[in-house]
Formats: C-alpha cells, structure tokens, sequence
C-alpha cells in the first residue's frame, strides 16, 4: 500500500545552486540552448543565483517555464512568474534564484549576460552548457 504524504511533510530542500543547475537540467529537457547558471550572491542582494535561457519561440519558452515548474514542484513553488502568457521574456522566481528564459533575440537585446559578467558561473554538465541554436534566425 503506498504511502501517502501528509500537507505537514516537508518537501525536499535543495541549496539555491542545486535548484539553479535543476532549473537548467530542466530547460535542457525542453530543447533550450545557451543555458547559464551564475551565482551572483557576490554580486548582488536580489538573489544566490540566476540562470539565462534562450528558446525558438514563445511556445517553447512557455513550455520550459512549465517544465521548470513542474519538475521543481516537489521541492517548493515558484514565487512568482512574470511574462509567461507572452512567451518573449519569462521570468520565474524561487527566491534564491531568478531564472530568465528569453526569446533570442531579446536575449542578445538586453545582453543580460554581459550585465552579470562578475558573477561566476556554476559547472554545468557538457551536454548542458554545449547546448546551441540549431540554426539561425
């Protein structure tokens, strides 16, 4: 008989750079590319990490925010998610970490990597942090 879990368990708890390298590994399953995950706790007081993504299209960019969701339900909610029913720029946020998925070209837009280029990046795994567009826009 399984067990059930009551609403006073506890959900899984994961250090803000484990939710930020699930956040990519998520995104990844999801096709997207140029995945980066930062720990910006040096940096800045907003949150311990942040993690950019870049999707094909407002669909797919929606379809990784939910898988993000989804996959991180077991180990708490997302606070907060803004610019999902558009699709161009989702931001979703866990507290300690923001993660940014953008549509490519507002990603080279607003250059939000060169904006955090003090912060570190976390170790993604190859296959992660290899992940490119297929073809150009």
């Amino acid at each position: 008989m399984p067990v059930k879990k009551t609403a006073t368990e506890e959900k899984p708890v994961l250090s803000s750079q484990e939710r930020a390298l699930k956040c990519a590994e998520l995104a990844y399953e999801k096709k997207a590319f140029d995945i980066r995950a930062l720990d910006i706790s040096k940096v800045s007081s907003i949150a311990d990490c942040l993690v950019i993504i870049s999707g094909n299209s407002d669909k797919q960019n929606q379809a990784i925010a939910d898988g993000i969701r989804t996959g991180l339900k077991k180990h708490g909610k997302v606070r907060d998610i803004e610019g999902e029913s558009e699709g161009k720029w989702i931001v979703m946020d866990y507290g300690d970490v923001i993660v940014h998925i953008f549509s490519d070209q507002l990603r080279h837009y607003y250059k939000l990597d060169e904006l955090w280029h003090l912060a570190p990046e976390l170790d993604l795994p190859e296959e992660i942090r290899n992940a490119r567009k297929e073809d150009d826009f």
